[in-house]
């Protein structure tokens, strides 16, 4: 999930500190000195040292407790010491093989165990990938071209899914007819041609859009709570309506839950009652490491399989599967079992609940979203709906960045948006220290 570089920012690191020096030598050797945007807080980001639990301490001795959390992939926080040691004892016995490792196997097996509508998985490299592999093998399976997504919602860098992720009230056109807006400049028209844009949780007119294009389709790609478009949970009548109408119309229903798997034991489709015919996999199921899966029914899956009499789509990656990345994320997720995340859902609800007490104490233009161990602060009185209600406009993120700056020189770390993702060790004494700290910045934009 990535956040647009310029809605973070941080308390300025002093212009002589070990991390300002890193960021000049960097700059000489990587555009705008980064690999990643989403590090990009202020004009000098802080560089980690290390991190254990729920706290990380920058290059400079300041240690912050960290509500981000690699944005949701570590839901054990840093350095958890079963993952540490499982990892550390692969790592003596090699890192990468020509051949496939028994922990495959292991991680395989917890991961569909947890889900009905996992009867085979592959892994991958990230989530970008999976949602890529989901998209091939839904076109594979039906032999259709066209996907159909939701206006705003984030699935990595691909060519189709970037379509109208980033629109604005410039370019997105009619609601009922959502342009297809690219998000890199030089993107392919044809790729965007081969996508439908619907509304998210609007029933009828994403029924409309997808009838307009049913022998085409391939398939509904779905967020059940996409962070990008609110990170507002999708209605109960709005996932029916898109299962009921790929299974009516010969697509598939393909599920990204590289974020939401966390919500539920099963993912958060569980708590819909539905089961994607694909649903792509990543962050936390990697333990901390770079990880990806398709995951779905056994019929769609075969079109991966090489031993097939005619194999419809190709799929390998030289680190896919590696057994460091297995070992980690099998260790992390039997360990996030289901008390642990019943406890993280709780913690979760806390969060949200103090949230809420505190704009209304202080009488703050905001309200919170989320769901399970997830939640996002909107500077906007009323919670978004859509993507087109939680677009920020400049004052709404004027006061964002002041909040985001307050937060880090309070000694907390957050997503780009004001978003959190909890982790097992975290405690309420955390959370609770949050709540107050957010009030406190509710506060202090009143006043600025």
């Amino acid at each position: 999930m990535a956040t647009p570089a310029t809605a973070h920012a941080s308390a300025p690191v002093p212009t002589a500190s070990r991390s300002a020096e890193l960021f000049e030598r960097a700059k000489k050797v990587m555009p705008g000195g980064v690999s990643r945007n989403t590090v990009l807080w202020s004009s000098v980001p802080p560089y980690v040292a290390h991190g254990e639990g729920c706290r990380v301490t920058d290059i400079d001795g300041v240690t912050r407790i960290d509500f981000a959390n690699n944005v949701a992939s570590l839901i054990h926080g840093h350095a958890y010491p079963p993952v540490v040691q499982a990892v550390a004892a692969q790592l003596a016995k090699g890192t990468a093989f020509m051949m496939a490792t028994e922990q495959e196997v292991l991680h395989a097996e917890h991961v569909c165990s947890r889900s009905g509508g996992f009867d085979r998985i592959r892994f991958v490299n990230s989530g970008t990938e999976a949602v890529m592999a989901a998209l091939k093998a839904a076109r594979a399976f039906t032999g259709r071209p066209k996907i159909a997504k939701v206006e705003g919602a984030y699935h990595g860098g691909y060519d189709y899914v970037e379509t109208s992720q980033g629109s604005t009230p410039k370019d997105w056109g009619s609601i009922d007819h959502p342009n297809r807006v690219p998000l890199v400049h030089g993107a392919p028209q044809s790729a965007m041609e081969d996508v439908v844009v619907i509304p998210f949780d609007d029933v009828d007119r994403s029924i409309a859009l997808l009838d307009e294009h049913r022998a085409d389709l391939a398939c509904v790609l779905l967020d059940l709570m996409p962070h990008r478009v609110g990170l507002k949970p999708a209605s109960r009548a709005f996932v029916q309506a898109m299962r009921e109408w790929a299974s009516r119309n010969g697509a598939l229903l393909v599920l990204d839950e590289v974020i939401t798997f966390r919500t539920e034991y099963g993912g958060a489709q569980q708590g819909y009652g539905v089961h994607g015919d694909l649903t792509a996999l990543g962050k936390m199921i990697g333990g901390g490491f770079p990880v990806g899966a398709l995951a779905g029914r056994a019929e769609v899956m075969e079109v991966l399989n090489p031993g097939a009499p005619k194999l419809l789509f190709p799929l390998s990656g030289t680190f896919s599967a590696n057994p460091v990345t297995m070992t980690a994320g099998r260790i992390a997720m039997e360990h996030f079992d289901r008390p642990a995340v019943a406890r993280l859902n709780a913690l979760g609800d806390r969060a949200r609940h103090g949230i809420a007490e505190a704009i209304a104490r202080t009488g703050a233009p905001a309200s919170v979203t989320g769901g399970g161990s997830m939640f996002r602060v909107h500077m906007k009185a009323a919670v978004p709906a859509n993507y087109r209600e939680a677009y920020a406009t400049p004052e709404e993120n004027k006061r964002l960045k002041l909040m985001l700056e307050h937060l880090f020189a309070e000694g907390f770390l957050m997503v780009g948006t004001c978003t959190g993702m909890l982790s097992t060790p975290m405690t309420e004494s955390e959370v609770d220290a949050l709540v107050a700290a957010m009030e406190s910045g509710f506060r202090r934009m009143a006043t600025a």
